[in-house]
């Protein structure tokens, strides 16, 4: 016979991720800030010291970022998700130009 994990536990693995993230080290109450800049600032600077991410540091912040707001789902109040959408565009201006980009095929 197996065992199953309580519901309970099975549903804040994902909080569990965003706090111990293997590729980022995040601030305390990141995703709480209200102003999207800081927000952007605050995964740029922890994707850029990290030593265990995998990918690109846009790749692992921007990656982040959208697995909070898809874990928060319906959950997630408008105004929250506005300025986390703000977020990502905050964070995609803060990488301009240092990220790498697919060239075109042509």
């Amino acid at each position: 016979m197996t065992t199953r994990k309580s519901r309970k536990t099975s549903k804040k693995w994902s909080a569990q991720v965003t706090r111990n993230s293997d590729a980022l080290d995040l601030g305390k109450g990141v995703f709480a800030k209200n102003d999207p800049r800081i927000i952007a600032a605050s995964l740029k600077r922890s994707a850029e010291h990290s030593k265990r991410r995998k990918t690109s540091p846009y790749q692992s912040a921007m990656s982040m970022l959208n697995f909070y707001i898809n874990r928060a789902g319906k959950n997630l109040p408008d105004r929250r998700k506005r300025v986390l959408e703000r977020a990502k565009e905050a964070l995609r201006e803060s990488f301009k130009g240092t990220a790498k980009r697919k060239k075109a095929r042509g």
